[in-house]
């Protein structure tokens, strides 16, 4: 499943690419990807002449902000857009994925959903195992409330809220294993099984300590390796071990740097152990037992 580096790589292609695109024509080619309003049409209605004005995430969800554009002016209204047309939301999921064409390439077989613009460029949805989600939440409504898990999600990874006191205050009576509390996003939001053991392995943790055993130092170590690894992953686009494709339909290149994840039975790029892995709260765990005792 994408995580916080992809979902933040996709956020900057589609900003960048959908500067000034005002969704003309909305085609769902998958009933199930809309979540929301129930009724497809209400949907497509929804977002016809609107401008996808600006692009934002938390966690692994995707926030566009969209205004009304009238049909009188275009330019005008490009700059002066009439309203507030509340917001097109997204979670990927496992497999799904944005594609800019800008051509009339036929959609294959797993396409969701499709959205153009006056000049018929297209923004292709496509999701393999169709797990993705989208929903249209209007103005006046309020997102936090209609997507349950986006209203639970615990602070980003790079907001102030997210230190060492606060991890010491929501583990600190928790014996749950320290890979399990990463991977609630109750607690950090976007961090996954990829991360996880990343960072983990960064701070010289073991992934089986209860939350309740870790130090202070540790967790002020913990927090900044958890940045450092997903500011890595930003740059070098994401990950390659998914489905995950950013919007020119690239892999992303981080997968040729971890250091413990899917490295099973290889040598420890620290101290030449070998990487052993196991499972934790229904996941594979990847870790290093000599730099992580």
């Amino acid at each position: 499943m994408p995580e916080l580096p992809e979902v933040e790589t996709v956020r900057r292609g589609l900003e960048q690419k959908l500067n000034n695109f005002i969704i003309k024509r909305v085609e769902v080619c998958r009933d199930s990807t809309v979540a929301f309003p129930k009724n497809k049409q209400e949907f497509i209605n929804g977002l016809q002449n609107s401008l996808l004005y600006k692009w934002d995430r938390r966690g692994k969800y995707l926030i566009a902000e969209l205004k009304k554009i009238g049909n009188e002016n275009i330019q005008f209204n490009l700059e002066n857009p009439s309203k507030n047309n509340g917001f097109l939301i997204v979670h990927l999921r496992m497999t799904g994925y944005f594609k800019f064409i800008n051509n009339s390439a036929q959609p294959c077989k797993h396409t969701r959903i499709r959205v153009f613009d006056n000049i018929n460029n297209e923004l292709r949805y496509i999701d393999v195992r169709s797990f993705g989600q989208m929903w249209w939440i209007k103005e006046g409504l309020s997102p936090k409330k209609i997507i349950k898990g986006l209203g639970s999600l615990g602070p980003e990874p790079f907001s102030k809220d997210f230190d060492a006191n606060y991890l010491k205050k929501v583990i600190s009576k928790r014996t749950k294993s320290i890979k399990a509390i990463l991977l609630d996003q109750t607690i950090v939001a976007g961090i996954g099984n990829i991360y996880a053991d990343e960072s983990l392995y960064s701070a010289g943790i073991s992934p089986f300590r209860e939350g309740k055993t870790i130090k202070k130092n540790e967790l002020i170590n913990l927090k900044e390796s958890i940045v450092n690894v997903l500011k890595k992953s930003i740059g070098s686009g994401g990950t390659t071990f998914s489905d995950f494709r950013d919007l020119e339909g690239e892999n992303g290149n981080f997968g040729l740097q971890t250091n413990v994840y899917r490295r099973t039975g290889k040598e420890c790029r620290k101290c030449g152990n070998l990487i052993e892995k196991q499972k934790i709260a229904g996941r594979s765990t990847h870790w290093c037992p000599n730099c992580q005792k």
